[in-house]
């Protein structure tokens, strides 16, 4: 009885939040189930403790991205790489999406996919605005390129910190399982929205503007963030866990381009989207709670049938599983539970990084899929545009199971 009720509560909490009842934010539901747990004694106080200190590197290495994207949103950056973005279109709204999807590509692999949902989509939706064009294709390539391309470095995704944990590959083991299935996922999706796009992107775009120059904040900031790049991919070569060394590049960012900004900082730290962080300690709260009403017992047997299945059946049901559940319940808490246990069974292989490609890659088929995708919902209430439920799930329908089957394909 004690069990069924923990699974009501958490998943009525996790219902809210996807669902926003009277625009309530998501972080007051999940914390606000993720408390009763605990007030009602479901889950021990020391167990709540445990699971929140279980997201510590996820929580430093939220922070330093968020400080990073917020920075160089401060000073321009990225309505810069947008405006570059409209020059290179040269007319074409085609050749516009093109850059743009490009632009979120880069973005994601360097600054991970919470960065590109939260500040570039705002630059992106400026940039289209000038160009008068529509706005939608260009928008939902934002969100989807957030997450087709959040799994071509570790660092793209926080999701990845959450699968693999201490367990987070070096650099070259992860490229070695997953620079194909990446490259894959990102021209797939980038074709299937091509492909659903063509009528509005056979507009010609405005004649541009006048070009926009980068302050000189905005280099310091660009060179934080190339600084930080580097450094996180060479801790992550190295094998070091990038939850501590993310958090000290935004705060190294930060003290560059007080040199030639001294509000920016202060600006950017007010900025930062800081309620993802009880956001995600809730979740981790809720995944420990339903960990001990039957959650991992059942992910074990799920994982052990998969292991015992042949390995393209292996990788298809565990992906598109995890893919599903990602829709439904929100892809960290289900990565959790999965990295929960691959590690009790001390599986990191093939089969966790087909699991891996299921979480990341399977919120393009909701808007609250992911962290990303809420953050990027955030961002056009913020400047009042609007995709519905229904139009991401028209194009992810088809862009989100072409990508997964052919990044599978290529994962070996």
């Amino acid at each position: 009885m004690l069990n069924i009720l923990i699974w009501v509560i958490s998943l009525a909490s996790i219902t809210l939040m996807l669902v926003r009842p009277r625009g309530i934010p998501e972080w007051v539901w999940i914390c606000a189930g993720a408390l009763a747990l605990v007030a009602t004694g479901l889950l021990p106080l020391g167990g709540a403790a445990h699971a929140v200190g279980e997201g510590v590197d996820v929580y430093l290495f939220l922070a330093g991205m968020m400080i990073l994207a917020e920075l160089a949103r401060e000073e321009g950056v990225f309505d810069w790489v947008a405006d570059i973005a409209v020059r290179h279109a040269r007319g074409s709204a085609s050749r516009l999406f093109f850059w743009i999807y490009l632009s979120g590509t880069v973005v994601t692999a360097f600054l991970s996919n919470d960065a590109t949902a939260v500040v570039l989509t705002p630059a992106v939706l400026a940039a289209v605005r000038r160009a008068r064009v529509e706005v939608r294709p260009h928008l939902l390539a934002c969100a989807m390129v957030a997450n087709a391309a959040s799994f071509l470095l570790p660092i793209s995704n926080p999701a990845n910190l959450v699968v693999f944990g201490s367990h987070l590959p070096p650099l070259a083991g992860w490229l070695r399982y997953m620079l194909l299935p990446s490259i894959a996922s990102v021209v797939a999706t980038w074709v299937c929205l091509r492909l659903l796009s063509r009528p509005a992107l056979a507009q010609a775009t405005a004649p541009a503007e006048e070009p926009r120059a980068l302050t000189p904040g905005g280099r310091m900031a660009l060179a934080g963030i190339g600084l930080a790049a580097v450094g996180l991919l060479v801790f992550s070569g190295l094998g070091i866990r990038l939850g501590a060394p993310t958090c000290a590049a935004g705060f190294i960012a930060m003290a560059m381009v007080s040199a030639k900004d001294r509000r920016a900082p202060l600006n950017a730290v007010r900025n930062v989207a800081w309620s993802v962080l009880p956001l995600v300690a809730g979740l981790f709260m809720l995944v420990e709670a339903l960990n001990r009403a039957g959650l991992l017992r059942l992910t074990l047997a799920s994982l052990q049938w998969l292991e015992a299945a042949p390995d393209g059946v292996g990788k298809l049901a565990g992906a598109g599983a995890a893919a599903l559940l990602s829709n439904g319940m929100n892809n960290l808490p289900v990565g959790l539970a999965a990295g929960t246990a691959l590690h009790e069974l001390g599986r990191h292989g093939v089969l966790a990084h087909a699991m891996l490609i299921g979480v990341d890659l399977g919120p393009n088929l909701s808007v609250t899929g992911s962290l990303a995708t809420i953050l990027w919902l955030i961002a056009l209430r913020r400047d009042q545009e609007e995709i519905t439920a229904w139009q991401f799930l028209k194009a992810g329908a088809v862009a989100m199971p072409v990508a997964l089957v052919l990044a599978l394909l290529a994962l070996r």
